[in-house]
């Protein structure tokens, strides 16, 4: 399955504890002729962020948290995450949040379980 149809099985899972995002990368020139980047983390941010919802356990006070999300998405066979993207997924799992290179709807569910 190509890049495109994941992407959108994958983004089927923005309801209830999780929403997910778009992330368009890319550049422009803005008037005056000057490049523009634009995107969360361009280059090498990843395809779909958003959030995971989690409750805090009782002994740390019963709050809700939102875990930053990133889902690098490629098509379900072949297709490699480039360096920077890779980087990307390891500095949001550094600092606690979800993220991975996924090809599948399931891939991504399992990674807001872990």
């Amino acid at each position: 399955m190509k890049e495109h149809p994941v992407q959108q099985r994958v983004m089927l899972l923005s309801r209830g504890a999780t929403r997910l995002w778009r992330n368009n990368c890319g550049m422009l020139q803005d008037r005056f002729g000057k490049w523009v980047r634009f995107g969360v983390a361009n280059p090498g941010g990843s395809d779909l962020i958003g959030f995971h919802s989690v409750i805090i356990t009782p002994d740390m006070v019963g709050k809700k948290v939102a875990i930053f999300t990133a889902f690098e998405v490629k098509r379900s066979s072949g297709g490699k995450a480039t360096d920077k993207q890779l980087r990307f997924i390891d500095l949001v799992k550094c600092f606690g949040g979800i993220a991975g290179v996924v090809r599948s709807e399931e891939e991504a569910k399992s990674l807001l379980t872990e």
